[in-house]
């Protein structure tokens, strides 16, 4: 992958794949699945940048897995890879 650093509250994000069958055991074609909210940090910016100049780091950090809001982020392919961009923000929890 080319180097990348997302800017201030920004992440880098790629998405983990979900299960493609059923708890049944049923093939599911991919029209049929939604894509995964949950993806794994792959870049963090430096920081989101208060009022008064200041820098308040992020909470995530790189190879976080974290659920993400559904519709957020802007997708980008590099190298023949999806990911997205996102803001900190759009982050609704860190899975451990």
């Amino acid at each position: 992958m080319k180097n990348i650093k997302p800017l201030h509250d920004r992440i880098m994000v790629e998405r983990v794949e979900q299960e493609e069958r059923t708890k049944g055991g049923l093939f599911l074609p991919e029209s049929a699945q939604e894509k995964p909210i949950i993806g794994v940090v792959i870049a963090v910016g430096n920081g989101a940048l208060l009022e008064d100049g200041k820098l308040r780091p992020l909470y995530v950090k790189e190879g976080d897995k974290v659920l993400f809001a559904k519709w957020g982020g802007t997708e980008v392919k590099l190298d023949g890879k999806d990911y997205l961009i996102m803001k900190e923000s759009d982050v609704l929890a860190i899975i451990s």
